[in-house]
């Protein structure tokens, strides 16, 4: 009773957030609830059976599995509730997915009642979330001869399941809501700063539009004034879902804007609408297809050619844009999801085929894509048992392939990993593809939705087909808070249980490693063919290709093994001329897409597609740099192309970590991290024997464009701009203004400093203590006019960095250093003009904990710009997170404003900056 009462006390104290019952997930409530409804004078029966029915959570949940077995009792008449019938509970039973749900049909189809035996099969039929101990029990009972189970494998042969829903309709009336000018990162839609609330869905949905409530109440009242339409969530002038991959913000946005997914599950909510002026981010369009949602390309704005087609610019040199049609806000607009068009009072505005493939109608028509990949299976599985053919009910995967034409890096990697395609048959890009994944990443504050979604699908072992899976804890390494304390700790259990390595182990018995989650899944990743896929849009690897994804589709890929996806189109980087002694790569990485877009005459040629990068000569952790970036290029991924022998370094590099990690005690019993090093090992070897030399493209293949990186032209550092005061809201936090040291004329006031994030690497904490040094030998002392916070991104750095003296040069001029046996329980709102020592994790980048004060303009190695997430605006002005090298943060800070050229090279003098000389092989088959 005790437990009972203490919920209906978190249930007032929810009320006075305007919050209803939060949904439970609890077996020992669920029992006491279930408890009182068999009380027939209980008082609080009533309420009960609402929660019981309405407000406990399906799959995996324990909750899941004592409600499954009390609808079994009332089913077998064993107790009997008036107001849950036995075929009330067969449909309560129908809406749980899986897990306890199944296992109790199971039981009930394979008894001794024939009338609860037929009740039991037309469930069954509409299920797919079955998982191998399911399915083996039906197969034993078929090849016994038991007919009905006959009837159900058969069913699921002609996948009834999902032939037998009802169609989409023809036509979706809509109605748009513009939430922003320019790109609208997902920050807006899921604020970092709510981070620890991403689990209570309704309680995070009070986040959207960063907790502004005025747009929030704007939205309600659309709501209401067109109730029998669906609200289109718009980026006007921009892209829609740039930045991280967060299921957050499209759940954020379904549980404003969708449907509910089933009556008896609280606060899920699928198939929203969304758009952007130049489209969806593809990370996100990933999202909004978990949700059977549509995300749609507007493209309502166009540049302005001249007479000879020439693109007309204005005194800026930016291209001058014209509205093809209006979408403001309230504007009626209809989808016709037969003809595949966007229309306006019956008059057609665009071809939207591209937001309703038939692999997206049938995600439309499931409720979202996990419906239909476990129904692929189930059918696969149902098909193998009857000895017949897959019957063809799926929508055909589109299979290109070009005779004579080679392959890009990545059509090699997803023609080597691709399952189900026909036969011998060579694909190429915009090939529908069924991949196996080799590593994935599950990163601590979207982890706790992967834990929800692993639950909901009814998953609780990781699928044998993934090499490697790593659970990281650094996006709350900063503070070690309340939210954490009482979050982290069940997410590190969960998915150690589930079978990955985890950050914190939930035994306490080895150090917590709040190592950046890219850098540990970049030393883990030991083969250059491999997949990777991660729960983070920075999941960008030197080695194999990766892919930053939302939480449901990193659960996806722990469970099954598998990711679903085209091939994308490639776009070919590669450099000449000599980079300066006194640039650092940052600057060449920031001239790249300085550089494509001038070729390009502002068009984002990597937008959506992969970039080949052909760097050959960087090892793993300098080439990192350039891949974690093309996140902010809007790529939807990056491809390295190392000469041999660099290849075999970095990954002897991994091999190095990876027993680090090994002797720390973070070898799980499926010894995981050993076996990664098997893999490095005859990698090494098929390099060296010249069996299998390193990935490269054919030298024939096809790429939609090709970059020439010059790097004679980069003259001086280089730096990302928000352009906060940009008079055009589109063009504002952007990461596309790139601007030259020279731009800030040295004068531009600096308030803070960062060096950290995945960004940098021991190199660039090896620049800021030989900085130092310089500076005082120059100044005689180092004085900081502004604060400077480094956070390393591992702690094999700080071990590093120690054993070789450059930590103990970090102490001297600090006035911070982290304490693990005491970490920060607040986050840092005052900073001093000083070096902070912080502990090594995202720290500012994220902007989940510690944020710079409100107003500052920030000086930074990381890859966030956007509004709000480092800083905040103050009432006197906008906050603004500049990007940039090592170098140039670690100066400004001891300035306290940008330094001028003159000041840069003296301070940078005889300082091993990271260097880069392309290759001089031919990088191509």
């Amino acid at each position: 009773m005790n437990i009972y009462n203490d919920y209906i006390k978190e249930i007032e104290e929810r009320k006075a957030q305007g919050l209803h019952p939060k949904p439970i997930d609890g077996a020992e409530l669920t029992s006491a609830i279930i408890a009182q409804i068999k009380d027939l004078e209980n008082p609080y029966r009533k309420d009960s059976l609402n929660f019981f029915i309405y407000n406990t959570l399906p799959g995996t949940t324990s909750a899941a599995g004592v409600k499954a077995k009390f609808l079994k009792e009332i089913i077998l008449g064993e107790s009997v509730v008036e107001e849950i019938t036995p075929a009330f509970a067969f449909e309560q039973l129908s809406h749980m997915k899986g897990g306890p749900s199944i296992e109790v049909l199971l039981d009930l189809l394979l008894g001794d009642d024939a009338a609860i035996t037929e009740e039991a099969a037309k469930v069954l039929k509409t299920q797919v979330f079955l998982y191998d101990a399911d399915t083996k029990r039906l197969e034993e009972a078929y090849k016994a001869g038991n007919p009905v189970v006959k009837e159900i494998i058969e069913s699921y042969a002609k996948a009834e399941f999902f032939t037998k829903l009802p169609d989409i309709e023809e036509e979706i009336e809509i109605v748009t809501f513009i939430a922003g000018e320019g790109d609208i990162s997902t920050d807006l839609l899921s604020p970092g700063a709510d981070a620890h609330s991403r689990s209570d869905r309704e309680l995070h949905g009070q986040c959207i539009f960063e907790h502004n409530k005025d747009m929030q109440n704007e939205l309600l009242a659309l709501k209401e004034k067109h109730p029998d339409k669906r609200v289109m969530l718009i980026a006007e002038k921009g892209t829609m879902g740039v930045g991280s991959s967060r299921m957050s913000g499209v759940n954020n946005v379904a549980l404003w804007t969708g449907v509910q997914a089933s009556p008896y599950v609280p606060y899920i909510n699928i198939a929203p609408i969304i758009a952007g002026t130049n489209g969806i981010s593809p990370i996100f369009l990933t999202t909004v297809g978990v949700t059977g949602g549509i995300g749609i390309d507007l493209k309502n704005w166009v540049k302005q050619k001249d007479a000879e087609g020439n693109v007309i610019v204005n005194a800026d040199g930016e291209p001058v844009l014209e509205q093809v049609y209006s979408v403001e806000t309230g504007t009626v607009l209809t989808i016709n999801t037969k003809t595949k068009k966007l229309y306006k009072d019956g008059k057609e505005l665009i071809d939207i085929s591209a937001s309703l493939t038939p692999q997206k109608v049938e995600f439309i028509k499931a409720g979202g894509s996990y419906a239909v990949v476990f129904g692929k299976k189930l059918q696969t599985f149902a098909a193998k048992v009857l000895g017949i053919e897959i019957p063809q009910v799926y929508a055909t995967s589109k299979e290109i392939s070009i005779e004579g034409q080679g392959l890009t890096a990545v059509e090699k990697i997803f023609n080597k990993n691709a399952v189900g395609t026909t036969p011998g048959k060579i694909l190429h890009a915009g090939s529908d593809v069924r991949v196996e994944v080799n590593i994935v990443g599950s990163q601590d504050t979207t982890g706790l939705m992967t834990a929800q979604e692993l639950e909901m699908m009814a998953a609780t072992v990781i699928s044998p087909i993934v090499d490697g899976a790593y659970q990281s804890g650094c996006h709350t390494a900063s503070v070690w808070d309340n939210k954490s304390k009482a979050n982290i700790p069940k997410l590190m259990k969960f998915m150690n249980d589930f079978g990955l390595i985890t950050a914190r182990d939930p035994k306490g018995e080895y150090h917590a490693m709040t190592d950046v989650i890219h850098k540990v899944l970049n030393d883990i990743t030991v083969d250059d063919w491999a997949i990777i896929i991660g729960g983070d849009s920075h999941t960008r690897m030197s080695k194999g290709v990766a892919f930053g994804a939302d939480s449901g589709t990193v659960a996806l890929a722990l469970a099954t093994g598998e990711a679903t996806m085209p091939i994308p189109q490639s776009v070919k980087v590669t450099f000449k001329g000599t980079m300066k002694e006194y640039m650092d790569f940052r600057d060449v990485v920031h001239a790249t897409q300085s550089q494509m877009l001038s070729q390009f005459g502002g068009d984002n040629v990597f937008q959506g597609r992969i970039i080949e990068v052909h760097l050959g000569t960087l090892t793993a952790d300098q080439a990192f740099t350039f891949t974690d970036w093309t996140a902010e290029m809007k790529a939807k991924a990056s491809i390295c192309i190392s000469e041999d022998a660099t290849l075999i370094e970095s990954l002897e590099i991994a091999k190095e970590r990876i027993q680090i990690m090994i002797d720390k005690g973070m070898d799980n019993k499926l010894e995981v991290l050993k076996g990664l090093i098997a893999i490095a090992d005859k990698r090494i070897a098929e390099i060296k024997s010249g069996e299998k030399p390193a990935l490269r493209p054919d030298a024939n293949a096809k790429y939609y464009a090709e970059v020439v990186i010059d790097l004679d032209k980069i003259e001086e550092p280089m730096i990302a701009d928000p352009d906060v005061n940009n008079a055009d809201v589109s063009k504002r936090y952007t990461h596309d203004t790139i601007r030259p040291l020279s731009f800030y004329g040295g004068t531009k006031k600096v308030d803070l400093g960062f060096v950290g994030s995945c960004m940098v690497h021991k190199g660039d904490m090896k620049i800021l203590a030989q900085m130092l040094k310089n500076i005082e030998a120059q100044q005689g002392k180092v004085e900081f006019k502004a604060p400077l916070v480094v956070a390393p991104p591992t702690y094999n750095i700080v071990d590093e960095l120690k054993a070789e003296g450059d930590w103990e040069v970090l102490q001297k001029y600090s006035g911070f250093e982290f304490d693990d046996n005491d970490p920060k329980a607040a986050a840092r709102t005052k900073y001093e003009n000083m070096l902070y020592l912080e502990r090594p994790g995202c720290n500012l980048c994220m902007g989940n904990q510690e944020k710079a004060e409100p107003g500052d303009t920030v000086m930074a190695t990381s890859t966030r710009l956007f509004q709000g997430r480092v800083v905040k605006d103050s009432n006197e002005k906008k906050g603004e997170s500049l990007l940039s090298s090592t170098p140039v943060v670690v100066l400004s800070t001891v300035l306290g404003r940008t330094p001028n050229l003159a000041e840069y090279q003296s301070a940078v003098v005889g300082i091993n900056l990271t260097k880069f000389k392309p290759s001089s092989k031919l990088l191509v088959k």
